[in-house]
């Protein structure tokens, strides 16, 4: 039997369910809140992914910048990640595999763009040799374009995202991709419904070039859509695009599970 008084709070969720493309029953199926990501099994498939000595790379825009200090760009340095999801996966994985002996960098930037991720890729990607090359990028492609501030389309994303990635795995053929979804909460400061159906392309994209590319994919849209049914999206993301403490937390694990 249907429960008929719901409150506009709940109501409002839903509509988030329905319009990310995701049924409340597929939700509660995902296990990203309630799983430890630190199991010996769980570690061991994480440890699996990475190979001695690998050099790790987090690139993106101030979801992964997380005011990182852009003076002393240091590898394995807490000063140098920030205080976001790449600063808790660094530390997870230094700890968790310290016999794998790690390089983990964070290069992301506040404000970027693809576009921008390009004119900086020799310094900040290709000349620190990644095995492993974490990206999450996209919401300012279309928030910048949102704002009159750049005269972006979702083809230029793509375009320009590829061109990326190719340049990349043509220079580092055996490089291993992540490749992360970009992602909006709803009934925030910065985001309402209007973001989400031309929003939406931007995350089919990355998911196409996912599979394109032969990478990972980390489902950060589907974490933040269960998370949402557990507290108010602010609670996660103040202004819908920058994650809290909380935030952050749910990236990092969300970010491992893809991994194991």
């Amino acid at each position: 039997m249907k429960n008929l008084n719901k409150t506009p709070d709940q109501i409002s969720r839903r509509n988030f369910f329905r319009n990310a493309g995701i049924g409340t029953a597929a939700v509660a199926g995902l296990p990203l809140l309630a799983t430890s990501c630190s199991g010996s099994a769980i570690t061991a498939k994480i440890g699996n992914f990475f190979s001695q000595g690998d050099v790790v790379l987090f690139q993106g825009d101030s979801i992964t910048d997380a005011g990182r200090d852009k003076v002393n760009e240091l590898p394995n340095s807490g000063r140098s990640f920030g205080g976001g999801y790449a600063f808790l996966l660094a530390s997870w994985l230094l700890e968790e595999l310290a016999q794998k002996e790690l390089t983990i960098y964070n290069r992301g930037i506040s404000g970027n763009k693809v576009c921008q991720l390009d004119e900086r890729w020799d310094k900040d990607c290709l000349l620190l040799k990644p095995n492993v090359l974490s990206i999450l990028i996209g919401v300012n492609d279309y928030w910048h374009m949102r704002n009159g501030k750049y005269d972006g389309t979702p083809e230029i994303y793509e375009n320009d995202y590829r061109a990326l990635l190719k340049r990349t795995r043509d220079q580092y053929p055996d490089i291993k991709l992540v490749i992360c979804q970009p992602f909006i909460l709803t009934d925030t400061k910065a985001v309402d419904e209007s973001w989400v159906e031309p929003f939406r392309p931007y995350q089919e994209i990355s998911q196409k070039l996912c599979q394109e590319f032969d990478a990972t994919w980390v489902p950060f849209q589907e974490a933040f859509t269960e998370a949402i049914q557990i507290a108010h999206p602010t609670y996660w993301a103040n202004d819908g695009v920058h994650p809290s403490m909380a935030g952050a937390q749910l990236m990092a694990r969300t970010w491992l599970k893809a991994l194991a």
